[in-house]
């Protein structure tokens, strides 16, 4: 590699921060949003949103050198790719995600290195509190349900590959545990016409849960019930999913969930489990060791090799365990009771 690419690569990585900062700026004052119902001038939209307008200027043309905005005579517009993914009303919105991430995440981040020095995850020393990530998450209404549109929004682009990973056409009634909007059972419904779906997650998930399923195609094949997969018993299925689940907790939690669903489920039921898998050489994914750090400052948790899922699986009782990229940021690994 040459001397220049050398340094692109490493220029290219100081910078990328800023490029997420300047988009997590724009969605967080709502630009995009104003920008999808008529082009505008920034002068006009500084003054709706209350903001400086030389310095909005910069944002705006900073956004059209990201290619997430276009100038032209008519002023500023939403390209394509914002319409789709950032802006609120948006079925496919990551609006939240991108809320969360730059209001909880980036912050996370911000200690990075005490906790690689010290092994543990920066909660306390970032918001002053040692409360439990989801109990942060789902401290009030508003934040319930930012995260939940957070997890939507990534969920929507996802599901629909984990679910076609391995043909599941011989499952009848999957339970998703944590199954937050749906998305997952959404999608498996759609796939699959002779499946029903059961969603599980925590009461204060219930409302927004239940108004996604409403407005699916498969609404009278979904229902959702209101328990801690942890806790309370596990509704029947021959099929359960934990879709981004494992990769918040350390080994004996994990064991603990995965003995209960191995108890639960029929002979030849299933387990599908949906989270970014290292390659067994640990050579990569770049998007798998980000998530990994990500959970490193954030939780207990970590993100694994398809063999480290397998020996977890195989350890509480499961047979054919099988993993497959998606080509997604979530791959899928499907496991088989004897």
């Amino acid at each position: 590699m040459s001397t220049r690419a050398d340094s692109n690569l490493v220029l290219d990585y100081i910078e990328a921060f800023r490029r997420s900062k300047v988009m997590f700026t724009a969605v967080r004052l709502g630009i995009f949003d104003q920008l999808e119902a008529a082009p505008q001038k920034a002068g006009a939209l500084a003054h709706k949103l209350h903001l400086n307008p030389e310095a909005l200027t910069r944002l705006l043309d900073a956004c059209v050198a990201l290619r997430l905005l276009v100038r032209d005579d008519s002023g500023y517009r939403n390209t394509p790719s914002a319409s789709r993914y950032l802006i609120r009303t948006s079925p496919n919105t990551f609006s939240g995600y991108i809320e969360y991430s730059d209001q909880s995440l980036y912050k996370l981040w911000d200690h990075l290195d005490d906790a690689v020095r010290e092994g543990t995850n920066r909660w306390a020393q970032t918001f002053g509190s040692k409360d439990a990530l989801f109990d942060y998450y789902y401290r009030d209404p508003a934040a319930t349900a930012n995260f939940v549109r957070a997890m939507n929004g990534f969920g929507q682009l996802a599901s629909p590959l984990i679910v076609r990973a391995f043909d599941l056409s011989r499952f009848t009634h999957l339970a998703d545990l944590g199954g937050a909007t749906g998305h997952l059972a959404i999608a498996a419904c759609e796939a699959y016409p002779n499946m029903r779906a059961t969603v599980l997650d925590l009461p204060r998930v219930e409302p927004l849960a239940r108004e996604y399923i409403a407005t699916s195609s498969v609404a009278e094949r979904v229902s959702f019930v209101t328990a801690d997969f942890f806790a309370d018993p596990l509704p029947p299925a021959d099929l359960y999913s934990l879709g981004r689940i494992l990769h918040d907790w350390d080994d004996a939690r994990i064991h603990a969930l995965l003995r209960k669903i191995f108890a639960a489920l029929p002979s030849a039921g299933g387990l599908l489990v949906a989270e970014a898998l290292i390659d067994d050489d640990r050579s990569g994914p770049v998007y798998a060791f980000m998530q990994d750090i990500n959970m490193m400052v954030c939780t207990d948790g970590r993100e694994r090799t398809a063999e480290e899922y397998g020996a977890l699986l195989e350890a509480a009782g499961f047979a054919q365990v099988e993993a497959r990229r998606t080509g997604s940021l979530v791959d899928a690994v499907l496991a088989i009771k004897p």
